[in-house]
């Protein structure tokens, strides 16, 4: 009998050439996809021959079960399928990747991961900066603001800790940890957003932490939406295209580079 297993892969951002040569490989070998919500459809092309099922999981949305996604993976594995279960972004940044792991190897059924581009990778690369710098910060911190006790994250910490914020699942929140932010970091700390990073549907904007809550809801920006917070974000300032501003109701006051303000910049991804 053959024996089955279980791929873990990560989709990346959206744009199907941003997928690995082993995700893709991967792809051409797979029996059955487990697809999330935010993979991109298009990335079955790349599975003619498997059965593909859709699984939804997007934060703050109807979505399959978790206990039901772990059972169906191990019942199609015990059958002899090469599973892969399609993940947006990278497996291995807030995927539950480690419970769908645990549960796995609980079951008997070998796993293994594809790693692949993360969001907030995309994120920045769409705002031209550097997630690290040696002017602004210390390193990249990475965290989620939709926790599943339901608690915030310690954002007192986050702030003191000297490196850019990449805020995923944070829009919901966006006010609450902006005003939690703000009492430890300076109202003109650069701020950014960025939704469906990486996909024909990006939109960027640039502004300051004090404005952020108000400019991402007066931009109408929406799920899913990375934000980044941090010293780092002001070179985003320099990067051609984004200094393009835009009049009416979208603009509002961001800090520039030498700490004026100018007005927030909310730029659609080039066609």
């Amino acid at each position: 009998m053959k024996h089955g297993k279980v791929t873990l892969l990560s989709a990346g951002p959206g744009a199907l050439d941003l997928l690995t040569l082993r995700a893709a490989r991967v792809l051409g070998e797979a029996d059955v996809l487990l697809v999330d919500d935010l993979a991109n459809p298009e990335i079955a092309t790349l599975a003619p021959q498997a059965r593909v099922i859709a699984v939804g999981k997007r934060g703050g949305c109807r979505s399959t079960p978790q206990a039901f996604i772990e059972r169906m993976m191990c019942r199609f594995a015990k059958c002899g399928a090469h599973v892969v279960r399609v993940k947006g972004g990278d497996a291995l940044m807030f995927g539950r990747a480690g419970e769908e792991m645990a549960a796995l190897r609980r079951a008997g059924v070998p796993v293994e991961i594809v790693n692949g581009v993360s969001s907030a990778f995309a994120a920045a690369a769409g705002l031209g900066m550097s997630l690290t710098h040696r002017d602004h910060c210390a390193g990249v911190t990475f965290v989620t603001a939709h926790r599943q006790d339901g608690s915030a994250p310690n954002w007192a910490a986050l702030a003191a800790s000297g490196t850019t914020l990449a805020i995923y699942m944070g829009l919901h929140r966006v006010e609450e940890l902006s005003a939690t932010l703000l009492a430890h970091l300076d109202a003109a700390t650069p701020a950014g957003a960025v939704q469906w990073a990486g996909t024909p549907q990006e939109r960027r904007m640039v502004t300051s932490l004090g404005r952020l809550a108000a400019d991402v809801r007066a931009g109408g920006f929406a799920s899913p939406t990375i934000l980044l917070v941090g010293g780092a974000v002001a070179e985003a300032a320099a990067m051609p295209g984004v200094a393009d501003v835009l009049d009416g109701p979208d603009a509002a006051a961001m800090p520039t580079r030498d700490g004026n303000h100018d007005m927030a910049h909310v730029i659609p991804r080039a066609a």
